[in-house]
Order: C-alpha cells, then structure tokens, then sequence
C-alpha cells in the first residue's frame, strides 16, 4: 500500500503542540479591525488549540502529525 499523502494546506495552517494537540490561527485578523473591540483584537492574535469536533479531520489531513 502506498504512502498516504499530507494535506499540504492543512500543514501550513496547522501546527502541532509538543503534547500533541493542534493549534491554529483565529479567524477575523485580517480586515475591519477598527470597528472590533480592543480586548477582541488582543484575543485573535493569539493562537487557539483546534476542538475536540475537528480531531478527527485533523488526523485524516495530517496522517504522519
């Protein structure tokens, strides 16, 4: 059988922690900020851990992760 292919997108957008959780980037950083509250924009830079629900998407996307 061959080797299952990782999913190139998915690898850029998600990285792996050291205990082997997922993180990702929070959506909404790019455009609009001035009209979103100043607690609002420190909460999206920072990084979230993806959810329970995705999990199982991740491991078919990054097989080897």
């Amino acid at each position: 059988m061959p080797k299952m292919k990782t999913h190139r997108g998915a690898a850029k957008r998600i990285k792996l922690t050291g205990s082997g959780k997922a993180k990702r980037k929070r959506a909404g950083t790019n455009h609009n900020l001035e009209t979103k509250s100043a607690t609002r924009r420190r909460r999206l830079g920072q990084s979230a851990v993806l959810s329970d629900h995705d999990q199982h998407r991740k491991k078919r996307l990054l097989p080897y992760g």
